[in-house]
């Protein structure tokens, strides 16, 4: 029976939690580890990662746990062994601590980073709290053990004792070590053990833990039998008469090895890896390259989803969840690579809203960087709008999504802890979810800063079309040339054209100088998308098209903030009764011509500028 509380960090147990390796659970409820087998390593892990340390702060939280083991033996001087874990992912150790032939140090057992904090447990413990006697850890008796840290003194207590005994007084081993630089901000807590020449079984019969607390004592009435005839040749009887001629042969000795320290393991590298400081500081779950490469069936062509400038997009799908996903593959060696890479890990990684794309984690691999994010079924919105898809946006869908990008942008610019720049909205970044929702994605070229401070860049950045005139002066990217992006965002989706067409007209060329140069003739509803059929909401469509022009003012100062959209195309404010005056004082700067002949449809044009507010 097991009950957990996920906000807490607090769960008990008497039972399984999850298993994996060589482990089972017997009749009686009890955790095997290692079964009475030999060259067997077991392992096993609380579901999910619990988190250790304060996000704001770095420090680990105070933590509090007890369990009941069990190690029947045939021979106590075998070189099996047992320990508690904490460790950034699951699985056994890449470096076992025991004198172990077993081929644990193979590739697959490590990662490219890890810190583990290992309390390990052996033979014989011998302390003068428990008098004369020696307290045995292989004879098959239950042991109780308190793990306790303090984060104010930075202090970690140890104390073992048999079930059905008074706790001692005195902890059997207190260490005064700071574990903060040891730790990630989630951990995963566990236990590992191994089997080498005799048949030594490991049981875990209960296990109670908490954070930033004392952890439940374990109720000794509740604890499962061990099955009959546990541990090697003969169980639990033999193993005590063995223990007593092994007792009167010669003086016990004792080994308790507590190791609580930092085992940084660096996997040899054919090519330059840095771990840079956003990986400390924003990264969130890392994904192995050998799950990708699963998930992705090797990077198949026919899992291609898209490429662009910055890398390829495949459809992959995780075997152990289940779970379907976008890997986003981008090498070390283009031109915005790395920095893309460090945006995207900064911006999405911490932002949760319902209408932006979710990044669930990453992986570096050699010189290649990998992007994981929520698949989104449907694809991109420029499929929709400029491809040959089966499903034609009506109307309903096209305004919902101009509602759920306008949120998103909202969420960026004034919502969110600091401000969020995006630097490339367009129709090809917003994707669609399994439910037709629009969601923002591709943040290669964010840029965070704090509020009400001025961003520092003079580095163009975006796409051709939706480049704001004070953007192309100057490079310097604000709110504000976000909402010309949007603006002309919202004229595409309307007109169902590209913001830049150089074999349409001359008048038509700018699609936003055509939708002005049809409202000032009385035709504005003409530029609607013929696709709609005249299906569609003129009282929305009119409010789309002036409030995409309004944002995409050539005058900064003139156009509206993001809350005020959002209250227009909700139907909470108005658009201002002069607007047609607004607008018509605008002006579009260059030729069209001179655009025509040198704009490809779609071509992102800067390198990556990161305040130094990251």
């Amino acid at each position: 029976v097991a009950h957990s509380d996920a906000i807490q960090a607090n769960f008990s147990f008497y039972g399984l939690l999850k298993l994996e390796g060589v482990l089972e659970v017997d009749s009686n409820g009890v955790i095997v580890i290692t079964n009475s087998t030999t060259q067997d390593a077991g392992y096993m892990y609380y579901s999910s990662p619990l988190q250790f340390k304060n996000s704001s702060t770095g420090d680990v939280f105070s933590f509090s746990t007890t369990f009941v083991f069990a190690v029947p033996s045939a021979d106590l001087s075998d070189g099996s062994g047992f320990s508690f874990i904490i460790s950034p992912s699951k699985g056994i150790p890449g470096i076992w601590p025991h004198n172990s032939a077993r081929s644990l140090n193979n590739s697959n057992y490590w990662n490219s980073s890890n810190n583990m904090i290992v309390l390990e447990l052996d033979r014989i413990v011998s302390n003068n709290q428990y008098g004369s006697s020696n307290l045995m850890l292989k004879t098959g008796e239950p042991i109780q053990t308190w793990v306790e840290y303090n984060s104010a003194n930075k202090q970690v207590k140890v104390t073992l004792y048999p079930v059905n005994t008074p706790r001692p007084s005195v902890p059997l081993v207190t260490l005064t070590q700071d574990f903060s630089s040891y730790m990630d901000e989630d951990m995963y807590v566990g236990f590992s053990s191994f089997t080498e020449t005799s048949s030594t079984s490991h049981y875990i019969l209960a296990w109670n833990f908490k954070m930033n607390g004392e952890a439940e004592d374990i109720e000794a009435s509740r604890l499962p039998k061990l099955p009959i005839g546990a541990g090697g040749n003969g169980g639990y009887r033999n193993i005590k008469k063995i223990l007593a001629v092994v007792l009167s042969l010669s003086a016990a000795t004792f080994v308790l090895v507590l190791i609580f320290g930092a085992i940084l393991v660096s996997r040899k590298r054919r090519s330059r890896e840095v771990l840079e400081d956003w990986e400390v500081q924003y990264g969130p779950h890392k994904f192995t390259y050998k799950e990708l490469f699963a998930a992705t069936k090797g990077f198949k062509d026919r899992e291609l989803l898209g490429k662009g400038g910055f890398g390829r997009v495949y459809r992959g799908l995780l075997l152990a969840s289940n779970m379907q996903i976008a890997v986003k593959r981008v090498a070390h060696d283009s031109n915005q690579g790395m920095r893309e890479f460090v945006a995207e890990i900064a911006t999405i990684g911490r932002l949760r809203h319902p209408n932006l794309v979710r990044l669930l984690g990453y992986c570096r691999h050699k010189q290649e960087l990998f992007l994981v994010y929520d698949y989104m079924p449907n694809k991109s919105l420029d499929k929709y709008l400029y491809g040959q898809p089966k499903l034609t946006l009506d109307w309903g869908m096209r305004y919902k999504i101009l509602k759920d990008v306008a949120a998103a942008l909202f969420y960026l610019h004034q919502q969110w802890a600091q401000v969020v720049i995006h630097r490339d909205i367009k129709a090809s970044n917003v994707l669609i979810d399994g439910e037709m929702n629009g969601r923002l994605g591709d943040f290669g070229l964010a840029k965070l800063v704090d509020h009400g401070t001025d961003p520092q860049t003079s580095v163009l950045a975006g796409t051709l079309g939706y480049i704001a005139p004070e953007l192309a002066r100057t490079g310097k990217a604000s709110t504000s040339t976000d909402l010309f992006a949007f603006g002309v965002f919202m004229l595409e989706v309307v007109c169902g054209r590209r913001p830049l067409h150089p074999r349409a007209p001359a008048d038509q060329i700018l699609l936003a100088e055509w939708v002005l140069n049809c409202w000032e003739r009385g035709e504005l509803l003409e530029v609607v998308d013929g696709r709609l059929r005249n299906d569609y909401a003129a009282e929305e469509a009119e409010l789309a098209l002036k409030l995409g022009l309004y944002c995409s003012h050539a005058v900064a100062a003139a156009r509206p903030s993001m809350s005020s959209v959002v209250q227009y195309l909700n139907g909470v404010s108005r658009l201002p009764d002069n607007l047609r005056d607004i607008i018509e004082a605008r002006d579009f700067p260059g030729s069209t011509s001179a655009t025509s002949s040198v704009v490809p449809r779609s071509m992102s044009i800067s390198s990556l500028t990161f305040s130094a507010s990251l």
